[in-house]
């Protein structure tokens, strides 16, 4: 009887074990040190010490966010880089997130001060795709923009009062736009975790599996850890 039932059990695994491919097609939005058109940065190292190990080669598309997640959607790739989690109804979440994102609101150094109980008051903007307004509860007045430099024109000219972006990215783009940070007040929200959204297919919900194991061994034998120092970013995993 023990040995029928071992028989069943490895014969409901076999299909899954198969299901998961030698390659996993990610895309992404081209987010700099993170997820670089030409493979650098911290995510694509990070997902590479992910599956590569495993015999899962990495392959992605740099596209923009909203392309991202409707390559998924369609089934084209296996998934999109940078998802919060439950932002798209009907795609797959893991339980590990690789990243996070400090998320600050962004407003011009006189704008009165926001918090996350009165956030609701304010005009905010913030990326397309992004989905702020399900992650900070009583955000009532926002739009999204394509390009994260028109939101300092937006803030000048007082047709915003903030815009929410992670602090990185963020200062990245005042660099890039010769913008003198200390023109502006910086107000952290709190981390968001970023994960991999899957679509929902056998060889994504497979792959999907395949990386909430392995990210559980290398947050366990601390593997992760050189990567972020090396990028001098964060590590996400202290609580874990």
């Amino acid at each position: 009887m023990i040995m029928r039932v071992l028989l069943l059990w490895l014969f409901c695994c076999l299909p899954a074990l198969a299901q998961v491919p030698k390659e996993v097609r990610l895309a992404s939005e081209i987010w700099e040190g993170h997820t670089e058109a030409d493979g650098s940065g911290l995510g694509w190292e990070v997902l590479r010490l992910v599956f590569e190990p495993a015999g899962v080669r990495l392959s992605y598309e740099s596209v923009p966010y909203t392309r991202s997640v409707g390559l998924a959607r369609s089934g084209r790739v296996h998934g999109w880089v940078g998802a919060y989690r439950d932002e798209v109804p009907g795609m797959h979440y893991p339980r590990w997130h690789y990243d996070a994102d400090e998320i600050h609101a962004f407003g011009l150094r006189d704008a009165p001060a926001l918090n996350l109980q009165n956030i609701g008051q304010y005009r905010l903007a913030w990326m397309r795709g992004y989905g702020y307004e399900q992650i900070f509860p009583g955000i009532r007045h926002f739009r999204e923009i394509d390009r994260r430099v028109g939101a300092i024109g937006m803030l000048d000219r007082g047709h915003i009062d903030y815009f929410l972006e992670d602090h990185e990215d963020m200062r990245l783009m005042f660099e890039a736009a010769g913008e003198q940070p200390e023109r502006f007040r910086s107000t952290p929200l709190g981390r968001v975790p970023l994960l991999v959204g899957f679509a929902n297919t056998p060889e994504a919900l497979a792959l999907a599996e395949l990386f909430d194991q392995r990210m559980e061994q290398l947050v366990r034998d601390g593997s992760l850890r050189p990567i972020f120092e090396r990028w001098q970013q964060a590590y996400p995993f202290d609580n874990e």
